[in-house]
């Protein structure tokens, strides 16, 4: 494959994202078809032999199986679980008693926000999406206010806190230490979170709310479940995934005890336990349904993981066109403080599509420009890994699994998607970037 200009690059992404746009919100092709096409369009236009485009798609769409499948399949089954025994219903009654109708969205997102900080923004947002239609019900709020302020909580603390896996890289190659990071990440992913979440409020008027329906089978005696049972399915696997990096060991080694705390805060294996506590909601002469719930799960789940791979094999397409290669010569020359490990990350992002792999690959490029950049301090490190975590922030779309993960499990198609979900995260990371430019003349705490 020939050489390709970054522009050239650029001008090539924003067509097929045109492509996706127009495919699928205009004409009503189905997701998977239109990032297919647009894997060919970036493949055909930088160049790329057809057996090397294929193999990208291939080998993007397997990576995203590998990563998220059973997480989904779970997932989806732990939601339709819960729905159909009325435990969503419970819960989101639970939670309009102690925030009120109005502050329902707010409520979103500070769970989203706490319960992200211990596990990934995907499994995390799975784990709670049922709560988002729930409460759209009762309050007639939209479907997409409540889904976005639930998925910035959980985005924010996604890209900047360890122990993420982006963060938690970056941390190491920038050789930054990971308490400060922690607490300094937490004070600046707090008003990101914010920022999404207003910005889901304004951008979510006007569309439609869920229209409430009964829910099947629940608890003895057509009763709904009580609010410590109807909970315990999302608190259980949120604190067992939140504890697996703390104990963590070799295979084989630690006690027993630790051993299994490792195994179930896998999150496949956390998401299971969740299933198992959802189902013992359902009354014994209603067993059957658990196998028809489990069925069900498994087709919807078929559905979602279709258009999550088709997304990771047009981010693997992208990622094989070497964007990161692109800065090396640039910023070798430049000066530009936190702003040029910002730039790097978000180019990254919006061309590959996941803040992860943005983080570590700017880590990586950054790292030994810090003299040039006038970084090579304890704070200045500190400031170059923040200032990534916002670009790693934006812009989300059609090529991040995490886009297709809320708009599957939220019911939003892409024109809501892109008005609400990927304004916010460009928001969001901006005002990441003011935070981190405040902190750096202010001084850190």
């Amino acid at each position: 494959m020939a050489p390709v200009t970054f522009p050239h690059l650029l001008l090539i992404l924003c067509a097929a994202i045109g492509i996706i746009v127009i495919l699928t919100a205009k004409y009503r092709i189905h997701a998977v078809f239109a990032l297919f096409i647009a894997c060919f369009v970036v493949g055909i236009g930088v160049g790329m032999p057809f057996e090397q485009t294929l193999t990208a798609i291939k080998d993007g769409f397997g990576h995203v199986m590998k990563s998220l499948a059973f997480i989904i399949i779970m997932g989806t089954v732990l939601g339709l679980m819960l729905e159909r025994t009325g435990c969503t219903r419970v819960m989101a009654s639970f939670i309009l008693r102690k925030t009120g109708e109005s502050r329902a969205p707010l409520a979103m997102s500070i769970t989203g926000f706490i319960a992200g900080l211990p596990i990934f923004c995907d499994s995390g947002y799975i784990v709670l999406s049922g709560l988002v239609k729930s409460l759209s019900a009762r309050t007639a709020i939209p479907v997409a206010t409540l889904a976005v302020s639930l998925a910035t909580g959980l985005y924010s603390v996604h890209c900047l806190i360890p122990p993420h896996p982006g963060m938690s890289a970056a941390a190491i190659n920038m050789e930054v230490e990971f308490g400060r990071l922690i607490l300094i990440g937490i004070l600046v992913a707090a008003p990101a979170s914010l920022a999404g979440y207003l910005w889901a409020r304004y951008a979510g008027r006007g569309m439609e709310p869920v229209t409430e329906k009964a829910d099947g089978p629940s608890g003895a005696g057509g009763s709904t479940p009580s609010v410590f049972s109807s909970f315990l399915p999302l608190v259980v696997p949120i604190v067992l995934i939140g504890l697996k990096p703390f104990v963590v060991t070799e295979a084989g080694t630690g006690s027993w005890g630790i051993q299994a705390l490792s195994i179930l805060g896998e999150p496949v294996i956390a998401l299971f336990a969740g299933v198992l506590l959802a189902a013992l909601n359902i009354r014994s002469d209603y067993a059957a349904a658990i196998a028809g719930v489990l069925g069900e799960g498994a087709e919807k789940a078929g559905g979602i993981l279709v258009i999550i791979g088709a997304g990771g094999a047009f981010g693997g397409v992208l990622a094989a066109t070497d964007p990161a290669g692109h800065f090396e010569g640039l910023a070798a020359t430049e000066s530009m403080g936190i702003l040029l490990p910002f730039l790097i990350t978000f180019a990254l992002k919006t061309a590959q599509g996941s803040s992860t792999v943005a983080i570590i690959t700017a880590s990586t490029l950054v790292f030994p420009l810090l003299p040039v950049l006038g970084m090579d301090s304890e704070n200045g490190r500190l400031l170059a890994v923040l200032a990534m975590g916002a670009g790693s922030m934006m812009i989300s779309h059609a090529n991040d699994a995490y886009f297709w993960v809320i708009s599957n499990f939220s019911g939003l198609g892409m024109s809501a998607m892109l008005k609400v979900h990927t304004v916010a995260s460009i928001l969001m990371g901006l005002t990441t970037l003011a935070m981190v430019y405040l902190l750096s003349v202010t001084g850190l705490p």
